[in-house]
């Protein structure tokens, strides 16, 4: 048998989660291995984005909290590296009906960042729009990031020191952010739920000089030619599959909702995409260090009973860390969470107790009882 290749890190999965990390891992290391079963960055869902960040409207909540740390977090760091990438013209958000209207009215005061009333809703300057594909591919163009796509990440296995890789490979740390994909991750804690997404990139003699949100999102105008301009529309989302795959019927409805937003003349649908967005039951993502729910439930068998057990007691597979359930928002959310999980890795930095994969187990434990 040939040596098996050796790194520090290995990455698996490279949609913006994977990406976010392995650019956030430069900080502390130069030997990181990105890993994807598809052809490149980005081929399955973040590609698929629209990859629209605005802030969450509404009264405070955690998530909204969640969300505004992040937008902020990751607006700055997507302009200040990587600049090229990301348009913050702003975004326009409009009420879908009257009785949003005065949802949004009530908003007002709980607003986390600066707005301005427009004719037809609120104007976030914050808003802005990434090109998916080409952030991802940035985010890792790095010599002492490798890559290897078309492979298939079968088995792993833990020797007492190190992660072994379908046999093949050895990862000192390994951090999983596979999406909907579960065969990575056996713990049935893991519950991913699909969010279909759809988004159409299209070209019309219209031009805009910002986002818009209603029921979907139009973005800002990219001219192609002279009085041609590309514009993006989507996505939507649905919680099953059904219908996603029926291009027409989804394609139309896209540009339906967009019509009920601006006037687009001259439209031609010039690129069709669509993916599964992964999402936790709560919503929340769910960040690092795995638990071995065998393990721990064999030595706190009182936690299927609802006894309390602190965290920190739990047995977790060493050097095993994920990242993942970023839902729609994952251009927000994604470079935010990343440099949580980096931080804790290296200078033991804290994770917010919301997207801690602890909540998952826990809820898991009762559930099964």
């Amino acid at each position: 048998m040939k040596d098996k290749k050796e790194y520090q890190y290995i990455v698996v999965g490279a949609g913006i989660a994977g990406c976010s990390v392995a650019n956030h891992l430069l900080k502390y290391s130069k030997d990181i291995l990105l890993i994807d079963k598809g052809e490149n960055v980005a081929s399955k869902a973040s590609g698929a984005a629209g990859a629209f960040l605005s802030p969450l409207l509404g009264k405070p909540n955690n998530f909204k909290e969640l969300v505004t740390k992040a937008l902020i977090y990751s607006t700055k760091f997507y302009k200040l590296k990587f600049n090229f990438f990301i348009d913050n013209c702003g975004t326009v958000r409009i009420p879908k009906n009257k009785d949003d209207e005065k949802k949004f009215l009530t908003y007002t005061k709980f607003m986390d960042f600066p707005y301005m009333k427009t004719e037809q809703g609120y104007f976030f300057k914050i808003g802005s729009v990434v090109n998916s594909i080409g952030m991802c591919k940035a985010l890792v163009n790095n010599s002492a990031i490798k890559k290897m796509f078309n492979y298939k990440v079968k088995d792993i296995q833990y020797d007492g020191t190190n992660w072994h890789l379908n046999n093949e490979l050895i990862a000192k740390k390994l951090i999983v952010t596979t999406g909907i994909n579960k065969e990575v991750i056996k713990e049935p804690y893991i519950n991913i739920k699909a969010l279909w997404g759809r988004r159409i990139d299209v070209t019309t003699s219209t031009q805009l000089n910002h986002n818009f949100h209603k029921e979907c999102s139009v973005s800002k105008s990219f001219e192609v030619s002279k009085d041609k301009y590309r514009v993006s529309i989507g996505a939507t989302h649905s919680r099953d599959k059904e219908g996603i795959d029926n291009i027409i019927d989804q394609n139309q409805l896209l540009l339906q909702r967009a019509s009920d937003i601006v006037d687009l003349e001259d439209v031609n649908i010039v690129r069709e995409y669509s993916g599964a967005r992964a999402c936790s039951n709560d919503y929340f993502p769910f960040v690092g260090e795995l638990i071995d729910s065998n393990e721990t439930v064999k030595l706190f068998p009182h936690l299927k009973n609802g006894t309390y057990v602190n965290p920190n007691r739990f047995i977790r597979f060493k050097d095993l860390y994920i990242l993942n359930g970023v839902g729609g928002r994952g251009f927000v959310l994604a470079p935010y969470l990343a440099n949580m999980l980096v931080e804790y890795i290296h200078n033991n930095g804290t994770i917010d107790d919301n997207v801690k994969v602890d909540r998952l187990f826990i809820r898991e434990i009762k559930r099964s009882n």
